[in-house]
């Protein structure tokens, strides 16, 4: 996932493909849900298919 934006969110990136900008945890959840990949919101930011850039889960 991107650094935080100015706005507040994060670009969602899968394969190379920008899916949208998420707000929170359930933005990340879903759209990577829509991706195929079904997690849990606790396992976000332990997950090891996520890059973090910038900014960990946290933010």
């Amino acid at each position: 996932m991107h650094p935080p934006s100015l706005t507040g969110g994060r670009r969602v990136r899968v394969d190379g493909e920008i899916l949208r900008l998420a707000h929170d945890v359930r933005d990340r959840v879903e759209f990577l849900r829509r991706a195929g990949l079904e997690i849990e919101p606790e396992d976000v930011a332990s997950l090891p298919l996520i890059d973090w850039r910038g900014d960990g889960p946290e933010r």
